[in-house]
């Protein structure tokens, strides 16, 4: 059966993969490893594109709008709550987006690992929640229009990655790559 929280339960799965390369990353540098930039830009690319533009948009867009309608109201309570995550979110990954650059240029990773260890404790958290209290509040009030929400969401993601010239396959690949990368940086 199609569940409202489907494909969002499938990005959280791939924001998880790239959280625990994110985790290993910040290791390395903790233990003093140079890491490339081809690390550091395909993390800061699916952290604002997969994770914000993509992922956050589908539920701003549909899953949001869709509890709302079912009684959930959005400016208090879980919602709210989730939208200044978002937001949280955002601005992290835009600190994190400029200490990548610095590190790369200067070599000092200090800001980096810092910013870094905050997007990964926010985003873990952010996904707890979501996994854990909305996506089980949203399954049960949404039973009757979970087809809707879920054909609303895989069009919002095919429009948003579109408008990047991205694909889903492009960012699985990625998480896929970046865990390799990782590991072959550790040893």
């Amino acid at each position: 059966m199609i569940m409202s929280t489907t494909s969002l339960r499938k990005d959280h799965e791939l924001i998880e993969k790239v959280i625990k390369a994110m985790q290993s990353t910040i290791q390395l540098l903790n233990d003093k490893k140079q890491i490339p930039e081809f690390i550091l830009l395909p993390v800061i690319d699916f952290s604002k594109n997969f994770t914000d533009v993509c992922h956050h948009t589908k539920e701003e867009k549909s899953l949001f709008p869709a509890l709302e309608q079912a009684g959930l109201p959005t400016n208090m309570g879980p919602i709210a709550m989730m939208l200044m995550d978002h937001q949280r979110s955002r601005e992290i990954g835009n600190e994190m987006e400029k200490s990548a650059k610095d590190y790369l240029s200067s070599g000092n990773s200090e800001k980096l690992i810092t910013d870094m260890q905050l997007y990964v404790d926010h985003i873990t958290e952010h996904l707890w929640k979501e996994n854990n209290k909305l996506f089980m509040m949203a399954e049960a009030r949404l039973q009757h229009v979970s087809k809707k929400v879920d054909e609303e969401l895989s069009g919002i993601e095919k429009s948003q990655l579109n408008e990047l010239g991205k694909s889903r396959q492009h960012y699985e690949e990625l998480a896929e790559n970046l865990t390799n990368d990782v590991s072959n940086q550790g040893n």
